[in-house]
């Protein structure tokens, strides 16, 4: 079965402090469109949601405005900015660096729950 969705038209929005997640659900695949605004930081915005130290979703995105630092549990730290692609395991927390606002896409099948009152992350 083949499925298409517009971003244009989320299945859902979902709102945190300085930023929001628009979802695209299908077959085996959430799709996620992030915006961070300056200031964003997962333990401040949306460690609330989670209930866990760090985030422990998996992501797999593509940087397409702004960027993001990075920091896992052992203290490894990455940045990625437009036009790259990364991957970030369980066990981070991230920020937007700088004064630009960030807009990532997020391919992972990890966002299902992501920023959600009873979700991982």
């Amino acid at each position: 079965m083949i499925e298409i969705k517009s971003i244009e038209k989320p299945d859902e929005r979902r709102d945190f402090p300085k930023g929001h997640l628009e979802v695209c659900g299908l077959s085996g695949l959430s799709f996620a469109v992030a915006t961070f605004e300056p200031g964003w930081r997962w333990s401040e915005s949306v460690k609330q949601f989670a209930g866990t130290r760090s985030c422990q979703v998996r992501h797999h995105g593509f940087v397409v405005t702004g960027r993001m630092r990075m920091r896992m549990d052992d203290g490894t730290e990455a940045e990625a900015g437009p036009g790259e692609v990364f991957v970030c395991p369980p066990g981070h927390d991230a920020w937007v660096v700088g004064d630009e606002q960030v807009i990532l896409y997020d391919f992972a099948g990890g966002m299902t729950d992501y920023a959600r009152a009873s979700g991982d992350c």
